[in-house]
């Protein structure tokens, strides 16, 4: 049996909560999150263009927990949480996979034309702020992503 994590999402603290959900990694949910994310950034002020893109990033980040975190680990879970800070919307992702060294999570080369592989790409370039953080316990990723709602 996998040890899990803690249930709180580290840095909990940073304004107000948004959005909480813990879901199933699989990729039926993803739709599920998109509506949620964009229901709740709409809710805080965003405009049509900048909750399309947190949502973009989102759900960049949340298909590579269920693609990769949870590639060989079913029954996988994770948490969604998206809070206003003043004027910043912050996202935090966090699972209970196996810790990955973020200096691994690396794009790959947009002159290289195939399907696949530009997510932490797109992330990095829609979002304000992307950083990989430590979690508490022996497993699991944290994933912080910051935009600014103006």
């Amino acid at each position: 049996m996998r040890e899990r994590g803690p249930v709180r999402v580290e840095n909990s603290g940073e304004g107000e909560t948004l959005l909480h959900m813990r879901v199933p990694a699989l990729a039926g949910k993803l739709k599920d999150i998109r509506d949620a994310v964009r229901t709740a950034v709409l809710g805080c002020g965003c405009s049509d263009a900048v909750a399309a893109d947190i949502v973009i990033a989102v759900d960049e980040a949340c298909q590579n927990i269920v693609r990769h975190a949870y590639a060989d680990e079913p029954g996988g879970e994770f948490i969604v949480e998206v809070r206003r800070d003043g004027g910043c919307v912050v996202v935090l992702l966090r699972d209970f996979a196996a810790v990955v060294d973020p200096d691994t999570i690396q794009p790959r080369r947009l002159d290289d034309l195939r399907p696949g592989g530009l997510g932490t790409h797109f992330m990095r370039e829609i979002m304000d702020d992307v950083a990989y953080q430590e979690t508490t316990g022996t497993r699991g990723n944290l994933l912080r992503m910051v935009k600014q709602i103006a």
